[in-house]
């Protein structure tokens, strides 16, 4: 886990699976959740620069909703630019604490719930956390990604 999330996730409790919460629907079988609750930490190429896309675990992200509010075609990024980009293997993609600032998206989606789910670093661990302390953490846009 990078120190800086460590930092991070100091108010959170985190929790760790043994069978893993690599996929949405994984981690919501093993939290016992709705997969609409669980955060998908997403990493695309925006013109050629990383940005990470929180969508909640029963979406699909649609590039053409995408696209206009980041000012850039996308291409989903690959696993070793994932962890260039966020330090983070993907399935363990948090939300925030990345390698690097990047510009962060949270699906508009992910609002409607009191508690999302999100990797706190590894594909078997996970933190709870309310939407609008995930928002502010993360410093996210806040879009319509579906």
């Amino acid at each position: 886990m990078a120190a800086g999330l460590g930092e991070l996730l100091a108010e959170f409790s985190v929790r760790t699976f043994p069978e893993g919460t690599r996929t949405a629907a994984d981690a919501a079988r093993a939290i016992g959740c709705e997969l609409g609750q669980i955060v998908k930490s997403l990493v695309f190429e925006a013109g050629g620069r990383p940005i990470v896309v929180l969508a909640s675990g029963s979406n699909r992200v649609l590039l053409e909703r995408l696209e206009p509010a980041v000012g850039a075609p996308l291409l989903k990024a690959d696993a070793a630019r994932t962890r260039d980009a966020t330090g983070f293997a993907i399935g363990g993609v948090p939300p925030f604490g990345h390698a690097s600032a990047l510009p962060v998206y949270m699906d508009r989606d992910l609002l409607k719930y009191d508690v999302v789910w999100a990797a706190a670093g590894r594909p078997d661990s996970v933190f709870a956390i309310s939407p609008a302390r995930l928002r502010e953490l993360a410093r996210a846009a806040v879009l319509d990604i579906k």
